[in-house]
């Protein structure tokens, strides 16, 4: 395979990548296993894209069997730098409303036993997630979001829990307790994944519900309430994504993912495209 068949990549349904004519699929071999589905690679705005639907197309998969290591594996192997990462959540604070979109600078990881690292090897490697998100891909998705007209959240903290279950009432309200804006179920190992491989990711989350109806006097979230609002959304999220894609700089290794990884290991070694590449032999 070639070492760059693409630049950005997109976790995300097929209504993404639907309308365009040049697409076509691939499928990337890993040292983890299948990915959640082929990849599809296009060229959108000037840039190669790639998408993959993390549940698969057909939305098989539940949040705690997604193969998150496999999926971010074959992006960083088609050459991507810059992931994108929407997701439906829901809304654990009273300002943050259905049909809002949140721009996520945090995150905190409430899943257990999902396989969460690349680093198993000999040699220990500690990454720094103080940061998880891009500064600077959050700046451009934020602007993207407000020149569509869509509600936009500029920053928050995302709980990620272990899924398919949703949340009691007593946890949804310690989650709102501690500040916390949204709640979803794929967010980890997803993006510390891509923040291991040297690669920047944004977080946009689609709120679809209250969850529990804790903060606001709605009934409890239900799966068939998510998948309608998130449908109602996904115009939106398209437009976004494009326009999104549209403003990224040229130069996307400049965005500080590979320096995060500068001072991962207590030897001062800094982990390059080389070593990268010896992940999968």
């Amino acid at each position: 395979m070639a070492d760059s068949l693409a630049e950005i990549g997109i976790f995300g349904g097929s209504g993404l990548y639907s309308l365009l004519e040049d697409a076509r699929e691939v499928k990337v071999d890993t040292p983890y296993g299948p990915t959640s589905d082929a990849i599809t690679l296009a060229t959108l705005r000037g840039r190669r894209v790639a998408f993959l639907p993390r549940h698969g197309r057909q939305h098989a998969i539940p949040p705690h069997r997604i193969n998150y290591r496999a999926n971010v594996w074959a992006f960083r192997k088609l050459g991507i730098h810059a992931v994108i990462s929407p997701c439906a959540a829901g809304s654990l604070q009273p300002h943050v409303r259905p049909g809002d979109f949140v721009v996520c600078d945090q995150f905190v990881d409430r899943t257990n036993g999902r396989a969460d690292t690349f680093y198993d090897g000999s040699i220990v490697t500690h990454v720094s997630m103080a940061e998880p998100y891009s500064p600077e891909l959050r700046r451009l998705a934020i602007a993207a979001i407000e020149k569509n007209g869509i509600p936009c959240v500029p920053k928050g903290t995302v709980v990620v829990i272990q899924g398919p279950r949703f949340s009691t009432k007593a946890e949804s309200l310690w989650f709102t307790s501690m500040g916390w804006e949204v709640i979803n179920m794929t967010q980890y190992p997803e993006a510390y994944l891509c923040r291991e491989l040297g690669m920047a990711v944004v977080n946009i989350s689609l709120i679809t519900d209250y969850d529990c109806g804790v903060v606001a006097d709605v009934e409890e979230v239900n799966a068939l309430g998510v998948l309608e609002v998130f449908k109602k959304n996904a115009d939106g999220i398209r437009r976004v994504v494009f326009d999104l894609i549209a403003s990224m700089p040229a130069d996307l290794g400049g965005l500080g993912a590979r320096e995060a990884l500068q001072y991962s290991r207590g030897d001062g070694h800094v982990i390059t495209e080389e070593d990268v590449r010896l992940f999968e032999q």
